[in-house]
């Protein structure tokens, strides 16, 4: 660990170093004339290396032969490269207009065709120009930053319409249709200018250009990009949302967001104007990124919204998943930034080595990784016993000739019983040492006895009802003055249901040391007795023949 640790200061030493290295300043004239002839060397190394390379193939021959794989590659990427969005975008609105399920999730994975479809174009492309001779055959710089640069506008391209998507369709940040427009406009314009820098970077290094000709070259397209960004951040801070448009990110969240863009935006071009080349580029990039890693985590988070939205349109607050899936992914994309802003790989791992050591109670260490085995293991076991508690409910039990008290009976014994052995399976694979915990468990004891002990008390009789079962759900009881039918009996009380149609919880210590009437336990015949007041000097005869009849009339009274 002192090793790593020393290791790890002097790395960080020269990052920041490099960082804090101030070079020329681009707005030198004296570094001009060297920019011009850089960018002229440049550009016509490029352009003479490509003619000599076509010009060696005509005359060898190998262009005749070439030129037909060529023309057809060249083909398939101007088919691929400005055609197939809009085929994408016919099928996904058939999708949309079809009204089905899933039509979230088809609409969605179609939308990734218009990263697929055009990479392929790309790659296409480059091939095309390597059969005639344009570009090297083999994997040159230029070639790499041509494809990385096309990357970068095919994905600001569908990452921009994902976020801000045409139509009166909000998108998930519930902006305006002029707004959305906007937007798009910016973010697409800020890819565009992106690849710009990586193929100039990459015609300038081929060059050998100094660091000096290439800031010179490179500021302008700084400042433009800076213009856009701040346009950008301004929009996203200022831009009024729609009225009926449903916000699914905060706009604290929005508002800062944009105000960090509009600082980067004035922050980076200073920093290269005034030599900082190394900090403007460790700010510029990775906070773009950063946005655009921000953009798909909202995207991939309205995909789950909208897969576990409801039919109809309901003000509750929907259900848990769609949050805890965003939370996980929010914890996904914290290594991923963390690499973007500098982290090496090394560091990541050095972390997750430490927070998978754990932490030592007593003799026992417990770390995440054992947690998670428990929580896992634990949750499975949970999942199949009310998978099974349920199928012996409603397909085992009612084949029998048990009652109703004790199918129940029998269904919530198997449950506790999955429950514990659960729980017992998931502490042994996780390798807690609950031997250790065995003073901690008599004091918890002691506590128990005195001041849990009513609990305790109801938890035994609950489990003496489930084995006797002197009352059953369904049951028509009285007990402590409440006369009701058993809804259901758990480990610590009985809900019965009263002819008030309330529901009343009554502990189980009540049911096995009380007195309680059970009127339907045995049969459902019963007697009950109703006082009939009638007024003096009536003619008691009469009013027994009167009784008498409206008992007989009633078709559920024994004769």
């Amino acid at each position: 660990n002192g090793l790593i640790a020393e290791v790890d200061s002097q790395l960080r030493a020269r990052e920041t170093s490099r960082l804090s290295a101030r070079g020329p300043s681009p707005l030198n004239p004296a570094n001009w004339p060297a920019a011009l002839q850089g960018a002229s060397d440049a550009v016509g190394g490029v352009v003479s290396s490509a003619m000599a390379r076509v010009d060696r193939n005509l005359s060898s021959g190998g262009l005749l032969r070439t030129l037909p794989l060529a023309v057809m590659y060249m083909v398939a990427a101007l088919i691929l490269l400005f055609r197939s969005r809009q085929w994408v975008w016919l099928l996904q609105s058939r999708v949309e207009r079809s009204h089905s399920r899933g039509r979230a999730v088809w609409s969605f994975l179609l939308s990734l065709w218009v990263i697929v479809l055009p990479t392929l174009g790309l790659s296409a492309l480059i091939l095309a120009l390597r059969q005639i001779g344009v570009l090297a055959r083999s994997g040159d710089t230029l070639s790499q930053a041509i494809f990385g640069a096309g990357f970068t506008i095919i994905i600001a391209r569908w990452l921009n319409g994902q976020l801000f998507p045409v139509g009166e369709h909000g998108g998930p940040l519930g902006y305006p249709p002029e707004i959305r427009a906007k937007i798009r406009r910016n973010g697409v314009a800020l890819g565009v200018g992106l690849a710009a820098i990586i193929v100039v970077g990459a015609l300038m290094h081929g060059a050998g250009a100094s660091d000096a000709a290439t800031g010179v070259v490179v500021l302008p397209l700084q400042v433009l990009l800076a213009v856009v960004l701040f346009r950008l951040g301004y929009l996203l801070r200022h831009a009024p949302m729609e009225k009926d448009g449903r916000e699914t990110s905060s706009g604290r969240v929005r508002t800062t967001v944009g105000l960090l863009c509009m600082i980067v935006a004035i922050v980076t071009p200073v920093l290269a104007a005034a030599g900082y080349a190394a900090a403007s580029d460790a700010l510029f990039a990775p906070g773009v990124m950063t946005l655009a890693i921000f953009g798909v985590i909202i995207v991939l988070q309205r995909l789950v919204y909208d897969i576990y939205a409801p039919a109809t349109d309901s003000t509750d607050t929907g259900p848990l998943m769609p949050v805890v899936i965003g939370f996980a992914l929010f914890l996904l994309a914290v290594p991923v930034l963390a690499l973007v802003w500098g982290a090496r790989l090394t560091d990541l791992l050095e972390v997750w080595a430490q927070f998978s050591a754990g932490f030592q109670v007593g003799e026992t260490t417990i770390s995440p990784t054992d947690f998670m085995t428990f929580v896992l293991i634990f949750g499975g076991g949970y999942l199949l016993t009310q998978f099974v508690k349920r199928q012996l409910k409603t397909s085992v039990l009612p084949r029998t000739k048990m009652d109703l008290g004790g199918q129940n009976a029998v269904a919530a014994g198997v449950a506790y019983i999955g429950i514990i052995v659960s729980a017992l399976i998931a502490i042994t694979t996780a390798g807690i040492d609950l031997s250790s915990l065995a003073i901690v468990a008599g004091a918890l004891s002691v506590g128990i006895g005195f001041g849990l002990q009513t609990i305790v008390q109801n938890f035994v009789s609950g489990i003496i009802l489930l084995i006797e079962r002197p009352i059953g759900e369904g049951d028509m009881i009285e007990v402590n003055g409440q006369v009701g039918f058993v809804r259901d009996i758990s480990v610590r009380s009985t809900r019965i249901e009263t002819f008030d149609r309330t529901d009343v919880i009554i502990p189980n210590a009540d049911l096995v040391s009380g007195q309680v009437t059970n009127w339907t336990r045995g049969n459902l015949v019963g007697r009950l007795i109703i006082p009939v007041g009638v007024a003096y000097g009536s003619d008691v005869e009469q009013v027994r023949k009167i009784l008498l009849e409206v008992g007989g009339a009633q078709p559920m009274v024994l004769a």
